[in-house]
């Protein structure tokens, strides 16, 4: 059984290795760190507790919203970082840092052209994905649009750069002096000493005894998170007097397939499908958010809906890895007639009359009862195609309050001397609760304080080196 976390003194410590910046998590904010850590001439070491890094970043579609990159530009699309952070805002309600929302907004473009131009991720810009809460199409992701990918890139490019990611690396504690300076860490039978350690292990959707207590509305969902996600970060900050914020505060997703556990990307939505409970009908406004939809999919009959859509769109998501696979895997029903489909899905009459009602929306014979504009794509033909869902917690968004170079701030507001967080384990722009999270929250936060602390670690890394 792996230690609990806790914090050691500076005495306790048995180096036998050292580096300049130690980093605790090899997701995406990991990586993005030790990327910018290296650029900024710092010795590197990244500590994974898996076999091959994954973290979060690997279950997701790997999706990163920008405003102003060059990729955006070239599409012809008109964006600023401002539009960017007042959707943000407008979808948590004003309830997260605005401050704080605005410099990572302001920081999104350059984070993503850095990654491609520094480090060549093969990171594009997604036209055709406009996502509910964008004022326009802001997604960035790989060629085949999966977070393992990005996951595989990124870890590639941090070593190539030079940093030494050691996988199977669980650490157990953090050395640190009574003022919270800390000086190194513990993984196993391994101490390093360290002029800065970054804080990247992810939150805490894995730990099911936090789940029900910060989040108890969501703890009926299925779990689809990381496993490292237990919250070793928040519990290290608590023991050091570090401020915490937002842990009641998480996304969740209305698009994990029944079969198999694969997410199916919500574009199929985005381009026209539905959602019906196990009476046939629809229960509310599909195209809102993917994140919202998890409490509205754990509330139905047998806590399930079916994703329905057709032959159109099931062509545009073969773009998709990770809808291919689930088509793999058997879990994509095809039917050529609404007979046929209610026969494959079990669902009752009440499925054809939702299905003629989508004709009379699409042509703007009359509105939706749930409030959603079907007029802007095609009205859903025969065949039909249909994925069972459920409700899932991917990760949650509160965690260690940091400043906007990633410093962990203690509870007084000021900051520790060398200790930063990104990524999962630093609080995020959803403000608190369920409500506000905006589609690519996640990897905005995970990529832009990742590299924010990366730098900021070098920068002190080489400043104490002048000083002395």
């Amino acid at each position: 059984m792996t230690p609990s976390p806790s914090i050691l003194p500076p005495t306790a410590a048995r180096i036998v290795d050292r580096a300049d910046v130690v980093i605790v998590g090899g997701g995406a904010a990991g990586m993005c760190a030790a990327l910018a850590a290296r650029d900024g001439g710092a010795s590197v070491v990244l500590l994974e507790r898996d076999a091959t890094p994954s973290g979060t970043t690997a279950l997701s579609i790997g999706f990163i919203p920008a405003a102003g990159t060059i990729g955006q530009r070239k599409a012809g699309i008109d964006d600023s970082p401002a539009a960017m952070a007042a959707d943000i805002m407008a979808k948590n309600k004003g309830r997260a840092d605005a401050a704080m929302v605005a410099h990572l907004a302001r920081e999104a473009a350059p984070t993503i052209d850095w990654l491609i131009g520094s480090h060549d991720i093969p990171l594009a810009f997604m036209v055709k994905d406009h996502y509910p809460g964008h004022s326009t199409p802001r997604m960035h992701g790989t060629p085949n649009r999966t977070g393992a990918e990005l996951m595989t890139a990124l870890t590639d490019a941090a070593r190539k750069a030079g940093a030494r990611v050691m996988t199977g690396k669980t650490v157990t504690h953090l050395f640190a002096d009574s003022s919270g300076k800390v000086t190194g860490i513990r993984a196993g039978d391994i101490d390093i000493a360290t002029g800065a350690v970054i804080l990247a292990s992810g939150g805490y959707a894995a730990n099911r005894t936090m789940v029900a207590k910060l989040m108890p509305e969501i703890a009926a969902a299925v779990p689809f998170c990381h496993a490292g996600s237990q919250g070793d970060a928040v519990a290290w900050g608590g023991e050091l007097g570090a401020r915490l914020a937002d842990l009641d505060a998480y996304q969740s997703h209305g698009g994990l397939s029944d079969t198999g556990r694969v997410p199916i990307p919500w574009a199929h939505i985005l381009r026209g499908g539905i959602q019906v409970n196990a009476t046939g009908r629809r229960f509310s406004d599909e195209s809102r958010n993917y994140a919202e939809r998890a409490l509205d999919i754990v509330a139905q009959p047998g806590h399930f809906a079916w994703s329905i859509f057709d032959e159109r769109i099931h062509a545009e998501m073969m773009g998709y890895e990770p809808y291919r696979k689930l088509l793999a895997l058997g879990g994509i029903i095809a039917a050529p007639t609404v007979e046929a489909l209610m026969d494959a899905t079990a669902l009752p009459q009440a499925l054809a009359d939702t299905l003629r009602d989508l004709t009379d929306f699409a042509a703007g014979r009359k509105p939706d009862p749930l409030g959603r504009d079907f007029t802007t794509n095609p009205a859903l033909v025969p065949g039909y195609r249909a994925v069972k869902v459920v409700g899932a917690l991917y990760h949650t968004q509160g965690g260690l309050a940091v400043d906007q170079s990633g410093r962990i701030l203690k509870s007084d507001g000021t900051v520790f001397a060398n200790l930063f967080a990104a990524g999962g384990a630093a609080r995020g722009i959803s403000g608190p609760g369920s409500g506000g999270y905006l589609a690519g929250n996640g990897l905005l936060t995970a990529t832009v304080y990742g590299r924010l602390a990366g730098a900021a670690a070098a920068h002190q890394i080489r400043a104490s080196a002048s000083a002395t």
